[in-house]
């Protein structure tokens, strides 16, 4: 049916928001982007995004230049933080070589979707500050500078604390997971091949793996911890106390983390999927609708699939409201689960003694005696395309 003449307002400039006000423009929707910041940039460094989330770039148009900007993961390789040699290597060219996997600097991917937005005619407005969301039909935006906004639609993709996912279900009432992650990117002096490494340790665990065409290493590095840290993405921390953490994480990680400069720190909170994602003419797409710990690498990826799937429902809708319970309906379980796999992987990597031992024994076992097998368990989430009405 299209969306022409429909009068959009996005809330957020970051990846599940470009992605919308794009797979939107492209169904006939007036869209205006709102971002709060003085230009549309992304703190952060590497994500990962898995094929679900490549064939939403590939149906947006921007398969070839997202292969331009990222690094095709060949494997993901399962060590000991001190013991030299291979857990459990899961060969992704070999038992899922018909999807690709990738690893990209999230500044690139931004850029990537701005470049797009604006080809598209999409109207970008910075400086722009959500105070309130107020969804009636139709939705009104309070902003900050005093002004009011309306549109025929507003979609809150306003991340972690979203305005709009409080106007639909109130005060977010997250909880400190007893974990906090460092994040920075050193120089690939170490000769990092294209494969995501994860070695884990008691307590903690750490990942790695190339980006800008082997030039760069991503650091994601996990630690338990009993004491409370700032849910932020942009709190700094000195680099002496990320290697103090990890002492005794031998080999390359320490060769890696002998580089580290400047880390960014957070505590990982988790939140509960939000139970309401629409109300009148108010949606949420991506962390706005579902934070998810970055045990599975997918914050961006479903928020990729929440903006194709938004689109898709509206354009296919005789009515916005009709449209917006599709989209619910079809995103809601898919976003529990993945979650849920999230969750629950966190304490995998984390073995203690007596454990520890007999679990990596039994993954090293599984990666020999059955290598597509284990490849293949997450099909449900990486296989699932919903450019193709999954």
């Amino acid at each position: 049916m299209g969306m022409f003449g429909t009068r959009i307002i996005v809330v957020g400039a970051g990846i599940g928001g470009l992605a919308a006000a794009l797979a939107l423009k492209a169904r006939g929707a007036d869209v205006t982007v709102l971002e709060q910041a003085d230009a549309i940039a992304e703190v952060g460094a590497g994500i990962q995004v898995s094929p679900n989330g490549a064939a939403v770039l590939g149906a947006l148009g921007l398969g070839p230049a997202f292969e331009a900007i990222s690094v095709r993961g060949r494997a993901v390789v399962l060590s000991d933080y001190r013991r030299p040699g291979e857990v459990l290597r899961l060969d992704l060219m070999r038992h899922a070589g018909d999807q690709r996997y990738a690893f990209v600097h999230r500044a690139d991917l931004i850029d990537l979707l701005a470049g797009a937005v604006r080809r598209a005619g999409v109207n970008v407005r910075l400086l722009q500050k959500v105070d309130r969301v107020d969804p009636g039909s139709p939705p009104v935006l309070h902003m900050c500078n005093g002004a009011h906004l309306t549109a025929d639609l507003v979609v809150g993709a306003d991340g972690l604390h979203s305005r709009a996912r409080a106007a639909l279900n109130g005060a977010a009432k997250p909880f400190f997971t007893g974990q906090i992650a460092w994040r920075a990117t050193v120089p690939n002096t170490v000769g990092l091949p294209d494969e995501a490494r994860v070695f884990m340790g008691p307590g903690r665990h750490l990942v790695c793996y190339p980006l800008r065409g082997g030039s760069l290493v991503n650091l994601v590095a996990v630690q338990e911890r009993a004491d409370w840290t700032a849910e932020s993405w942009s709190q700094s921390d000195d680099p002496a106390n990320l290697r103090a953490a990890f002492a005794d994480f031998t080999g390359l990680p320490a060769a890696l983390l002998a580089q580290v400069r400047a880390p960014g720190l957070w505590g990982l909170f988790r939140h509960p999927v939000a139970e309401t994602w629409h109300r009148g003419r108010v949606t949420l797409v991506g962390d706005a609708a579902h934070p998810t710990l970055p045990f599975m690498a997918q914050g961006a990826n479903m928020a990729l699939e929440d903006a194709w799937v938004l689109a898709d429902e509206l354009g296919k809708a005789p009515g916005i409201e009709l449209g917006l319970a599709a989209y619910q309906d079809r995103r809601q379980a898919r976003a529990r689960r993945v979650i849920a796999a999230a969750n629950g992987n966190a304490w995998k990597y984390h073995l203690r003694a007596p454990l520890r031992g007999p679990a990596h024994l039994a993954l090293s076992l599984g990666g020999r005696l059955a290598p597509a097998r284990m490849v293949r368990q997450f099909d449900w989430l990486y296989r699932h395309d919903v450019t193709r009405g999954a």
